[in-house]
C-alpha cells in the first residue's frame, strides 16, 4: 500500500491514485482498470469531470463531497457508498474534509466499443 501512488494527470497533488489491475485505452475506448484513489484530508479538487467510459465508485473509508455545480446541492458519500456513473456524465468538483479512500472501477461499454 506504500508503493505506487501518483497523482493522476489534470488532479491536485492532494489526490493520488494507484492502479490494482487492468489498463484502460482512453484514446481507442478498450479495456478497463481497478484502482484506488486517496484524497488527503481537506482536498478540493477545481474542475468538472465528464468522461467517455462507465465509472462505479465504492467510499471504502472517510467520506467525500461532489461540490454542486449549475445550482444543484452538494451531495455527500459517506464510508460505504456505492455510485456508478455513466460515460458523458458531468461530475465534481470534489473535497474531502476528512480524506478519504476509493476504490474505482472504469470501463468501456463492450457493446460500444468496435
Amino acid at each position: 500500500m506504500n508503493d505506487g501512488w501518483f497523482t493522476p494527470d489534470g488532479f491536485p497533488p492532494t489526490l493520488k491514485a494507484k492502479i490494482l489491475s487492468g489498463e484502460l485505452d482512453e484514446r481507442q475506448k478498450r479495456g478497463s482498470r481497478t484502482r484506488l484513489m486517496r484524497f488527503e484530508p481537506g482536498a478540493v479538487t477545481t474542475q468538472s469531470l465528464v468522461h467517455e467510459f462507465w465509472e462505479e465508485v465504492y467510499v471504502v473509508e472517510g467520506e467525500f463531497f461532489g461540490i454542486g455545480e449549475s445550482g444543484q446541492p452538494e451531495e455527500r458519500f459517506p464510508q460505504h457508498t456505492y455510485t456508478c456513473r455513466p460515460p458523458g456524465i458531468v461530475h465534481g468538483p470534489f473535497r474531502s474534509e476528512t480524506g478519504c479512500m476509493l476504490l474505482e472501477i472504469h470501463y468501456f461499454d463492450p457493446d460500444e466499443s468496435h
